[in-house]
């Protein structure tokens, strides 16, 4: 494209899911709802945890974690995307939408490590109990927490931010949210830079976890087969059944998304963009209070104490 005939452009105009006031009430009211229950759902298992001292574990104070970033995660994007819904214009500007895309990779990215460090602690607990408190503990969780928050965002961000992105093709993003792909779509120039990026961000933040995740249940598993009762092997299978859950969730719809990178499956984006940013935190905080008896005693007593 010739420098001449390039019309830049200072804002996106979102396309949306659609233009029937039917579908637009239908979709609205089903995203306001999970949205409800993500805030509540999550703010409730943090405040369980937090007021419930038989709660305060590494594995707790993770959970906390995860929560939180749940809360981040939808908070970004899902109340705007409410309020275009009904939007004659549904734009947002380009620097807007750098900071949503930049803020879903971002803590996409600290809960792909979060994940992981609950695989850890779950290997911890299972292999090796009797040292479980010297492996992991409180004070290491907290500077766990602490690092990772700034350490992610040097990985994460900072290396797409070295090159800006231009956009001078079209203004129309087939999206309701400034997903990365759909972005990437109405870039122009060399996007060499930005591809290499993405891959060794994509990298550090989603491959490695992930291989990370799989050795540590490969020695867990190999490890509760040692366990010689059936009790035993049951009730060590129970302790990750809810991670296991969350990992297949989250590690599921992040493998749809990225690996068929083409213009058919972009159009679809939007659709998957739900499972992970509006069902899975709404899903999180449901998994690990019905399959844990702690966290479900912490509800009940937080119920009661609102109740009366």
């Amino acid at each position: 494209m010739e420098p001449q005939n390039q019309t830049f452009f200072k804002e996106f105009i979102l396309v949306g899911f659609s233009q029937s006031l039917l579908e637009c009430i239908f979709i609205f009211l089903a995203l306001l709802l999970m949205y409800f229950f993500t805030v509540f759902g999550n703010m409730f298992l943090i405040a369980a945890v937090i007021t419930n001292p038989k709660l305060h574990l590494p594995m707790y104070f993770f959970l906390c974690n995860l929560s939180f970033i749940d809360l981040c995660y939808s908070s970004a994007f899902l109340p705007k995307a409410l309020i275009d819904i009904f939007s004659i214009r549904r734009t947002i500007s380009i620097s807007g939408c750098m900071v949503q895309m930049y803020s879903g990779i971002y803590l996409g990215s600290v809960e792909s490590f979060l994940l992981a460090v609950m695989a850890y602690d779950r290997y911890a607990a299972i292999s090796f109990p009797l040292y479980y408190n010297t492996l992991i503990n409180l004070k290491i969780c907290r500077t766990i927490a602490i690092i990772k928050w700034p350490g992610y965002f040097f990985i994460s961000v900072v290396p797409f931010t070295l090159q800006p992105l231009i956009f001078c093709a079209t203004n129309k993003l087939d999206h309701f949210v400034c997903e990365m792909l759909a972005v990437l779509e109405l870039a122009c120039g060399n996007l060499t830079f930005f591809k290499l990026t993405t891959i060794a961000v994509s990298l550090f933040t989603l491959v490695l976890p992930l291989v990370f995740i799989v050795v540590s249940y490969v020695l867990i598993i190999s490890s509760i087969l040692k366990i010689r009762t059936t009790d035993g092997r049951s009730k060590a299978f129970s302790t990750c059944a809810s991670h296991l859950t969350v990992v297949s969730l989250y590690y599921g719809t992040c493998i749809s998304m990225y690996m068929g990178q083409n213009k058919s499956f972009s159009s679809n984006l939007k659709y998957v963009s739900i499972v992970y940013g509006v069902i899975t935190p709404v899903l999180n905080p449901l998994i690990y209070s019905l399959r844990n008896k702690d966290v479900k005693k912490a509800f009940h007593k937080m119920f009661v104490r609102v109740i009366y």
